[in-house]
């Protein structure tokens, strides 16, 4: 698709790690190649969710998070404490935390300066204890974003106040985060970046594409695969990195030799359960819905190796 500089409709997300999300972007407003998208308020809520879910998973110290505060117009001044876990370079194994104070009579003229972000004290601490969010007025949204890393190192400019642009989207991310185009598959196994609606030899359009598989379906199919030459085969270790690709079958507990000389398996049947495998991963809207219902199993050289158990016969 021929770059322009206008505004379109699509998906980004960053890697397996965050999105897809749908929002609006110029693709030519690029930080260093990736994209600067804005987002919904609706879609900024679950980018936050996934944040969070990220930091929990690896640490905050590793993570930026975005926070969602909803107040209204005519409540008090207000201070919410956002908690960034243990300060990994601390030797006293400090707590790091931040205070936003909001004045909501103020955020719907101008965010920005309706609020203030400071690294958390004991007073912020009682006053978020005592001051909560009241009134009936209009609601009001304060969004912002925290990038723990410096913060542990003492940076008293690493949390920031989100404003929503004119257009009431907001910019999270841009000019700092790896945002690259969402992509979805093609039946016929061609990828195109998640605006692009057709692929250009293909009569199949985006929003007409078959269901992707979901994760019984692939073990189903793989098992039928396998089942062809091993009709003893119950399950199969695979890993979906890069390419997805069988590493292990297993009788129950006992596995299966998987060498062309001295076991029962071929290349062309492994290769064909391989594309299988590699087609789910590729239709995937995102990984971690393909392979919840698999059993994942820790290795030191692969993070994403599963057990895979077939129907039974």
């Amino acid at each position: 698709m021929a770059r322009t500089g206008e505004t379109i409709e699509t998906r980004v997300c960053i890697d397996d790690m965050l999105g897809p999300f749908d929002c609006k972007l110029n693709p030519a407003n690029r930080w260093n190649g990736w994209l600067s998208p804005h987002f919904t308020l609706d879609t900024a809520r679950e980018l936050s969710a996934q944040t969070l879910r990220i930091a929990d998973e690896y640490g905050y110290d590793c993570a930026d998070t975005v926070h969602v505060i909803d107040g209204r117009e005519d409540s008090g001044d207000t201070v919410h404490i956002i908690e960034g876990g243990t300060n990994p370079y601390s030797e006293d194994h400090e707590q790091v935390a931040i205070a936003v104070r909001i004045r909501w009579r103020n955020v719907g003229r101008n965010v920005t300066t309706a609020v203030t972000v400071a690294h958390a004290t004991a007073n912020d601490r009682k006053a978020a204890r005592r001051r909560k969010v009241t009134g009936r007025g209009a609601r009001r949204t304060v969004i912002v974003k925290a990038a723990w890393q410096w913060l542990y190192e003492g940076s008293a400019t690493a949390a920031d106040v989100i404003a929503p642009g004119r257009d009431g989207l907001y910019g999270i991310g841009g000019w700092e985060w790896t945002w690259h185009f969402a992509s979805w598959w093609c039946a016929c196994g061609e990828a195109m970046d998640w605006h692009e609606l057709r692929y250009d030899n293909c009569d199949l359009h985006r929003d007409s594409q078959p269901p992707a598989p979901t994760n019984q379906m692939v073990a189903e199919k793989v098992g039928t695969i396998l089942r062809t030459l091993a009709p003893e085969a119950t399950s199969a270790l695979v890993d979906v990195t890069n390419m997805a690709h069988v590493i292990e079958v297993f009788a129950g507990d006992t596995e299966i030799d998987t060498a062309d000389d001295t076991g029962p398996f071929d290349t062309e049947t492994l290769g064909e359960a391989d594309v299988v495998l590699q087609q789910a991963v590729n239709r995937a809207s995102r990984l971690h819905d393909l392979v919840s219902g698999w059993e994942h199993v820790p290795d030191e050289r692969s993070a994403q190796l599963y057990r895979v158990t077939f129907p039974a016969l």
